[in-house]
């Protein structure tokens, strides 16, 4: 069932996007609950012609996404924080540190966009994803220094 979604659902579209589902998950998930409506003959050169414009809108977003995935993995971000025993953390670093210390440098994400392969608990050099996308997931460099 070819179905035209009218808010993002993830891991299957975004808004304006027609996709091809399950009829079960269409009809049971996807359709009761408004994230889409089905696409139907009668209807179906209305649609088309408004995902065309939301796939047009997507590049423009992709490009600039990609601009800043770019900025984001030339940053090297230095944090400093007070230690004891001049190697560890008295707390560990939260995604809310690299959101200040990303928006010092202009740019904006939220909490929820910060990715850490582990916590960060001492001083030295770590790597954080920044998942601006599913597909694009840049890492920047955060320096860990003592006050």
């Amino acid at each position: 069932m070819r179905v035209y979604l009218l808010k993002d659902v993830e891991k299957v579209g975004i808004a304006g996007e027609m996709i091809k589902a399950s009829d079960g998950f269409a009809k049971n998930f996807l359709i009761p609950h408004g994230f889409g409506i089905e696409i139907t003959p009668a209807n179906s050169a209305v649609y088309e012609k408004k995902a065309l414009e939301v796939k047009n809108r997507k590049q423009v977003i992709e490009s600039k996404t990609s601009m800043l995935a770019e900025k984001i993995r030339s940053l090297s971000l230095v944090l400093k924080r007070k230690m004891h025993d001049e190697t560890k953390l008295y707390g560990a670093v939260s995604a809310g540190d690299m959101v200040d210390a990303l928006a010092a440098e202009g740019i904006k994400i939220s909490k929820n966009q910060v990715l850490f392969d582990k916590i960060i608990r001492e001083k030295g050099v770590h790597e954080v994803t920044i998942k601006l996308s599913n597909s694009l997931m840049p890492k920047c460099t955060l320096k860990i220094i003592p006050e």
